[in-house]
């Protein structure tokens, strides 16, 4: 790997991390160490430049180096969802779980992280579950101690849900009293965004209808994003996460005063 810097003609920041962002074009991820030998400069200049990067949205930081955030253009299905990250989404759904109390009305997103809600919410009494995934109204349908309302909609077949208008006016006439809401992708500039324009009208009207809502991301989405924005990251009261997410990421969120909780297998703690 060649590098544009020369020893003689020093960069100024700006210019520095425009080259960064050129050498992660090539190579998508790079090690601090491999930076501080293409820039000519120190690890703590690397990891400034980095943090500069990742506040921006244009990088990510990951252990030991960093990677250029990606675009999410299409979100994979219902069936490769449910093969993937599944200790994550179990760790998040257990530490989610402890927000829940008896009679609670509950929005359970579509996706295969709230699922796994099912069972701590049924472990609770007087329940109501409003959702637009039919594998949850469906996981739901032989208990009746728990209330189920489907907001209805356009089907989208290949993540077994409802989106679009209708589905959005069903939560605009319902009073929510945590709306639990996933994404594909998420970064601190960005926030919450999605490759499905159809999607952000139902999101944005559960958020809308409760009084907390609360966001369920995987630590493999953090950096990305989709074309479609749902919210900043500031709308949520918190943000569940599991342990995969970097100690640089969870820093640059508290700078923002974003509240983490980052979930383990078997531990929790709140950042």
């Amino acid at each position: 790997m060649a590098s544009d810097a020369s020893p003689d003609t020093p960069l100024i920041p700006d210019q520095r991390r425009e080259l960064l962002i050129k050498l992660l074009r090539g190579h998508s991820v790079l090690s601090v160490h491999q930076l501080t030998e293409l820039l000519g400069v120190s690890h703590m200049t690397v990891r400034r430049d980095i943090a500069a990067l990742e506040r921006q949205g244009r990088a990510v930081s990951v252990p030991g180096g960093v990677r250029i955030a990606g675009q999410v253009h299409h979100e994979p299905s219902f069936v490769d969802k449910s093969t993937m990250d599944q200790p994550a989404k179990l760790a998040i759904a257990a530490r989610a779980g402890e927000l829940l109390h008896d009679g609670t009305t509950v929005y359970l997103d579509a996706g295969t992280t709230c699922q796994a809600l099912v069972p701590h919410l049924v472990r609770r009494q007087g329940m109501t579950v409003v959702t637009n995934d039919f594998t949850t109204a469906n996981a739901l349908m032989g208990n009746p101690d728990v209330e189920v309302i489907h907001t209805g909609g356009r089907i989208e077949h290949a993540n077994r849900s409802t989106v679009g208008r209708l589905a959005a006016q069903t939560l605009t006439q319902l009073a929510l009293d945590i709306a639990f809401i996933s994404t594909s992708s998420w970064d601190p500039q960005r926030g919450v965004t999605t490759p499905s324009p159809a999607k952000v009208e139902v999101k944005q009207a559960a958020m809308a209808s409760a009084s907390r809502s609360v966001l369920l991301a995987g630590s493999a989405k953090y950096g990305t994003f989709g074309m479609y924005r749902v919210a900043g990251l500031d709308a949520f009261e918190s943000i569940v996460t599991d342990d995969g997410l970097p100690q640089a990421a969870r820093e640059t969120l508290r700078g923002q005063g974003i509240a983490t909780a980052v979930a383990t297998a078997t531990t929790t703690a709140t950042e």
